[in-house]
């Protein structure tokens, strides 16, 4: 089970420690992302659940796939597991900046 997070909730979450864990490819995190936020493909989730902790909140495009790994990682274990509710798309309409890297670095995924 996980809670829905609205776009000017994540603060909250964030505040408590949450890691924003993006599961869109390496590409599209490339092309914007919420600063601070953890590039971890949907296909490799499972190979890094040792990096993470909780509370954490899943970010995608449009809420599909964070909702998938929000379900994945309440599966595994994690207990405060929160999913951006519109994702990238509904976080830039309610006017918030994203970051931007050409390339993700190894770092984005560790």
């Amino acid at each position: 089970m996980y809670h829905d997070v609205f776009p000017n909730e994540l603060s909250l979450w964030t505040r408590r420690g949450a890691i924003l864990l993006d599961v869109r490819e390496p590409e599209e995190w490339a092309q914007g992302h919420i600063p601070g936020s953890l590039n971890v493909p949907l296909g490799e989730l499972l190979e890094h659940l040792g990096e993470l902790r909780d509370p954490i909140v899943t970010v995608c495009a449009s809420g599909s796939r964070a909702a998938l790994a929000a379900e994945v990682l309440g599966y595994e274990g994690f207990a405060e597991v929160g999913r951006l509710l519109g994702g990238i798309q509904g976080y830039v309409r309610h006017g918030h900046p994203l970051a931007r890297r050409e390339r993700p670095t190894e770092a984005a995924c560790s």
